[in-house]
């Protein structure tokens, strides 16, 4: 599948990737970061402008639509081997010794990438330094390029994929669409009977908290 994370464009990404760099530490106005929530809101903004006024046309063609609430990601894009790619933003806040973002729900995922080949989750991840004041660590990549090994599923919905820890991420770019699913399959086939477990543990609690209350 051509995209442009292929190979023969990561000098392409390499140098957006770099002005967007750039354009964070000399543009963005970081006197109002005052908490984690806030500088994500304030990055994911100002990288959707910066999509949309600077996205070169060798990579591709920002569509100016505002996704839902509840939408997957943060805005997206056609690329120029026409893939709708959507860009989940995230900050990372370099100051904390732990940090696990959630990315998207493996159900809302599952469904995006079988309604196309042509669909790609994106991420595109920037650490924040706050006592340096600056931005650092840009990643833009494809979600199956993180290794299993750094993700997580928690326990919310049809399940989370979080990243466990940020500081220890791994990427694999070699990793196929193919590759990475079906290990979330078996990520998946591990997560489910311990959460009926946890299930069938709390049904027993409450039936006890029922007899107590009916013996009252």
């Amino acid at each position: 599948m051509n995209s442009i994370f292929c190979k023969e464009n990561e000098n392409l990404i390499s140098s957006f990737k770099s002005n967007k760099l750039k354009s964070l530490n000399s543009d963005f106005v970081k006197g109002n970061i005052n908490t984690p929530r806030i500088a994500g809101d304030l990055t994911e903004n100002f990288i959707k402008k910066f999509f949309y006024n600077n996205l070169p046309a060798n990579i591709g063609t920002f569509i100016n639509e505002e996704l839902g609430r509840r939408a997957m990601a943060d805005f997206a894009f056609n690329d120029i081997y026409d893939n709708y790619i959507v860009v989940d933003v995230k900050t990372h806040n370099k100051n904390t010794t732990f940090n696990m973002p959630n990315i998207t729900s493996v159900e809302r995922l599952s469904k995006f990438y079988r309604e196309s080949d042509n669909n790609i989750f994106s991420l595109l991840m920037v650490s924040y330094d706050k006592n340096t004041n600056k931005f650092s660590e840009i990643y833009f990549i494809p979600i199956e390029y993180l290794g299993w090994d750094c993700l997580n599923i928690g326990a919310l919905g049809w399940g989370q994929i979080q990243i466990a820890n940020y500081n220890n991420k791994t990427i694999n770019k070699n990793q196929t669409r193919k590759e990475w699913m079906l290990n979330m399959v078996n990520e998946l086939k591990k997560f489910y009977p311990k959460e009926i477990e946890k299930i069938h543990e709390r049904v027993k609690y409450f039936e006890s908290v029922e007899k107590y209350w009916r013996s009252k």
